[in-house]
């Protein structure tokens, strides 16, 4: 039996599909480990990034040292969550977090920044509160920019949320880990196919939102707020 027809097989099995260790489940925990961490590294970074460059002091050096997360190794970042943790669920997702701050930040920041000043100042002189010129301008124009920061995150925490196995958690990483155990190279393929397709997956989902949230902002609000 070749390869291709093995791998078929792994995935046409029931029983690799249901229970607690089947396909179904550690989906659920693979996306469950993304979306929590993605969540949180959101919430840290989106409203940093704003911070930084609208007051801009110190932002070179507070992008910096977050951007060491992303010269750290996946591996590295979860033994150390690990000797200084123990063995819980938040040491995974303490280093998905890590790693998924940077490119959000970075991309929040400098959309922002690089907001033309002289549509900032034709909304001052429209009378726009503070609050109102980010959510109908600064938002709008540095929105693309921003969600390539998240879109990037996201399929780098797909790929990287497999490292939750060599902690001895779920996940899609079982699969390539336990499959390395048993020599079982279709569980190993298998498993590398479900991350790969559920990468390809969010990419299109994220390139959906982005294609309307941009048509939308350019129909409306920043039209309304240059003119």
């Amino acid at each position: 039996m070749n390869m291709i027809a093995s791998v078929y097989l792994w995935f046409s099995l029931p029983d690799n599909w249901l229970g607690e260790n089947g396909i179904l489940t550690r989906l659920a925990e693979h996306i469950y480990y993304v979306s929590l961490s993605l969540v949180i590294a959101c919430a840290i970074a989106l409203p940093l990034g704003v911070l930084l460059a609208n007051y801009r002091k110190g932002a070179q050096v507070a992008i910096g040292l977050f951007n060491i997360g992303r010269a750290l190794p996946s591996l590295g970042i979860v033994i150390l969550a690990i000797m200084l943790i123990g063995y819980e669920t938040s040491t995974v997702i303490i280093a998905l977090v890590t790693m998924s701050i940077p490119p959000i930040l970075t991309n929040t920041y400098v959309g922002i920044d690089q907001v033309d000043s002289s549509l900032k100042q034709a909304a001052r002189s429209m009378g726009m509160r503070r609050g109102q010129m980010f959510f109908q301008l600064e938002l709008p124009l540095a929105f693309p920019l921003i969600f390539s920061g998240f879109r990037s995150a996201l399929v780098q925490l797909i790929a990287t949320a497999t490292i939750a196995a060599y902690a001895g958690f779920g996940g899609l990483g079982r699969f390539l880990i336990d499959g390395l155990g048993r020599n079982d190279t279709p569980q190993i393929i298998g498993g590398a196919l479900m991350v790969s397709a559920l990468a390809i997956v969010s990419e299109w989902v994220c390139s959906m939102i982005e294609t309307f949230m941009v048509r939308k902002w350019r129909a409306g609000k920043i039209e309304l707020s240059a003119t």
